[in-house]
């Protein structure tokens, strides 16, 4: 039974959204979010640019939305997607709310902040680019209504955040530094990887994972200082020789990762330079990161060493699906001027997919039940032996993750004790570049005893060394500079993942398991059909839906 306190609580719900590529939506309930959906969830497109408004119209909670919020780089800002825009301005109308467009950079940095713990921070933005005003205002309607532009086109700002306001510090002009567009060009046009725009979508993090392999100095005179020339010409003074690194890059495998450990190295150079000033200003205790390019985890993990003693917080979707929530946390807070939300699990939480009932569950095996074999009444024990097997397991419970990393709820799970277990996720299911690393999930409380820095890292947002000899102890989630990517894991966060770990770690003595997306070349599996189809058409041992202790397997 509800308290009466419980009852006399009044429900104020805020919707975000961005209609851009990674569209998505989200909606706040009293500034906790309520749930957060990425359009490419759903048309497994991945990067989707569509309609997101038209998505959030078919949720059963859009009717009781009273105001609305995007940003100033929104697709309904240009005078897309109207017809849905139009209908959601009637809803807010009716329910005697208003729009309010924030910056695209503001509400990157307003995620950060007011997703973390911290009263007061730091913030930096980076990614491929966004319009802000530099005062740090809201954008006016007439964006909208008239197709008006103003404000600064920035990759790169600076913010300070305190209690429920955060303000601006510095915007750089992307034309003096565009690192998301560097990291864009150099994926594409060096080693033909895809970018935002491809169906394939963003490898940026390939580019990443091969550095780990090379040595950077042969090429680093190539990416010395140009990593601040804005590349849209390919001819600009001191731009990068697209030209020469990719016949460097498909002379021999070694020169790919060689060019990448360059542009890897470069980068952290430049982010470091960026931030090392103010540091020093404002000597801040707290440290925020979004954008697209705080999804760099190996700079992230490099953080740690340059500013001993700060605390780091990440964004859990730094790249632009976040921006619907970010608008929406800043009209709640900074505008409308309500306290903080801290210490609140749900606050911070990844998990805000949709969840599915059991019945949609067993409607869905039915539809299936001439290729599968359905087993019920399954404990986490017995998946936990047949982890011990050597079996790869696809788990599926809960709300789906919002971010490009599965945490537990949508995962592939498997041993990291066995060397061989990374390829054979590889040929089974996930078909990636060979160099590519697995992630270790561990326990919260064990990281100081096997990483050399004891941080959280909920979302995956650091790549950290390994301690002393521990890495060969899980060889499957090593990286070749024995570090991995690792996400930490509470009970209060996750309390299935937890205790599901911490049984692998009482039959085995090692709180890890090796933790990669529920997908195949595809955005990560979204409802219990997506979870069958890719099942069926990998080579994937068995699927859990955990919820409900069922196990599927394929009819042989």
């Amino acid at each position: 039974m509800k308290t009466l306190k419980e009852i006399n609580v009044k429900k104020i719900r805020i919707i975000g959204f961005h209609s851009g590529h990674d569209s998505s939506y989200g909606i706040l309930e009293n500034g906790v979010p309520l749930i957060h959906n990425e359009l490419e969830r759903f048309n497994r497109r991945k990067n989707s640019v569509g309609d997101s408004l038209n998505l959030f119209l078919k949720d059963k909670h859009s009717k009781e939305v009273k105001n609305m919020a995007t940003h100033r780089t929104c697709g309904v800002v240009n005078n897309r997607y109207m017809d849905s825009f139009n209908k959601c301005e009637e809803l807010i109308n009716k329910n005697k709310g208003k729009l309010y467009i924030t910056g695209h950079h503001q509400a990157h940095a307003a995620n950060a902040f007011f997703t973390s713990d911290f009263k007061e921070s730091l913030i930096i933005t980076i990614d491929g680019g966004g319009i802000d005003n530099e005062n740090g205002g809201l954008h006016s309607k007439s964006t909208i209504d008239k197709g008006g532009s103003g404000g600064i086109i920035t990759c790169t700002t600076f913010w300070y955040g305190k209690d429920n306001k955060i303000e601006p510090i510095k915007m750089i002009d992307k034309g003096k530094i565009n690192l998301g567009l560097d990291w864009a060009q150099c994926t594409s046009k060096i080693f033909g990887l895809g970018t935002q725009k491809d169906p394939q979508g963003d490898q940026a993090g390939t580019v990443m994972g091969m550095a780990a392999l090379g040595d950077p100095n042969k090429y680093l005179p190539h990416f010395k200082g140009k990593l601040t020339a804005n590349l849209l010409e390919n001819d600009n003074k001191g731009a990068i020789d697209f030209n020469y690194l990719n016949k460097e890059a498909n002379k021999l495998e070694q020169n790919k990762f060689d060019i990448a450990a360059a542009l890897q190295q470069e980068t952290e150079i430049v982010i470091k330079n960026l931030l090392s000033p103010l540091i020093e200003k404002y000597q801040p205790k707290n440290l925020c990161l979004s954008g697209g390019v705080s999804l760099n985890c190996v700079a992230v993990g490099k953080m740690l060493d340059w500013f001993p003693g700060i605390n780091i917080f990440c964004d859990p979707i730094p790249y632009d699906a976040g921006l619907s929530l970010g608008s929406a946390r800043y009209l709640w807070h900074h505008i409308l001027n309500n306290p903080r939300i801290y210490n609140n699990p749900k606050n911070r939480s990844p998990y805000l997919g949709c969840s599915y009932d059991k019945s949609t569950i067993s409607q869905t095996l039915d539809k299936f039940n001439s290729k599968i074999e359905i087993q019920k009444d399954i404990d986490d024990n017995y998946v936990i032996n047949e982890l011990i097997n050597k079996k790869i397991i696809a788990v599926f419970g809960g709300g789906s993750e919002s971010g490009r990393r599965a945490l537990g709820n949508r995962s592939i799970l498997a041993d990291p004790r066995h060397k061989e277990t990374k390829d054979i996720v590889n040929k089974k299911v996930k078909h990636r570049q060979w160099f590519r690393p697995f992630a270790p999930s561990i326990l919260r409380e064990d990281v100081k005893d096997w990483f050399i820095y004891d941080v959280d890292s909920p979302y995956m947002s650091f790549a950290l060394p390994f301690k002393g000899q521990k890495s060969k102890q899980v060889p499957a989630v090593t990286h070749f500079n024995n570090t991995a990517r690792l996400q930490t894991v509470k009970e209060e966060d996750n309390k299935w993942y937890y205790n599901f770990i911490k049984k692998f770690k009482n039959k085995t003595g090692v709180p890890i398991l090796l933790n990669t997306s529920f997908n195949d070349r595809e955005p990560i599996v979204e409802t219990p059909e997506h979870a069958i189809k890719c099942f069926l058409k990998t080579d994937l041992d068995y699927l859990y839906f955990r919820d409900y202790n069922i196990l599927i397997n394929k009819i042989k």
